[in-house]
């Protein structure tokens, strides 16, 4: 089957529709559960959640644009939602003054090799809440602080400081990783 007759067996419910929908695409949903969530569990569980949310609303799904990014924005939706009620993401002043106007970015590319992306995911995900979700989707998924701002119901100023932040937050980890392991 090609994606749309998968898609057309989905909107009438199809369980091997759905199976097929599931295998083709788990991998991929799952790497973003895992950059909005803090470990493998709570990425199984938002997995779980968007693929439901996925089968319950395709019917939505017109047909206009790639399908995978209509999935994307499902599972990132409801990883920002699930960040919501849990209240964690934090909410920082629009003050980008006491910000350096360039974070350091005297890490060198070749040290950038020495780190597992496992190692470099688990970084992000032990990054504050906010921190990640706003790196996540600025840096990864090339979102505009504008659009940032909207999803997130934050200022731009705030994804702006967030965003610098958690990159040097990054940048501090993956200098002291490599350090260690020197």
């Amino acid at each position: 089957m090609n994606e749309l007759q998968i898609i057309a067996g989905c909107k009438e419910q199809k369980r091997e529709a759905q199976k097929m929908l599931y295998e083709k695409y788990a991998r991929t949903m799952y790497s973003i559960c895992l950059r909005y969530s803090s470990d493998q569990d709570s990425a199984q569980d938002l997995l779980q959640d968007g693929f439901i949310k996925v089968f319950a609303h395709i019917g939505s799904f017109q047909e206009k644009g790639s399908f995978e990014g209509w999935l994307k924005r499902i599972f990132i939706n409801l990883a920002l939602e699930n960040l919501r009620k849990k209240k964690n993401i934090i909410q920082s002043s629009d003050d980008l003054q006491n910000l350096p106007e360039m974070v350091d970015d005297s890490t060198e590319d070749s040290d950038m090799y020495k780190i597992s992306e496992t190692e470099l995911l688990k970084m992000v995900q032990d990054l504050p809440r906010g921190y990640s979700a706003v790196f996540n989707l600025y840096a990864i998924e090339d979102y505009s602080h504008k659009e940032i701002a909207d999803m997130m119901g934050i200022s731009e100023g705030t994804s702006r400081s967030q965003y610098v932040r958690a990159r040097q937050m990054l940048q501090d980890r993956v200098k002291r990783y490599i350090k260690e392991r020197s």
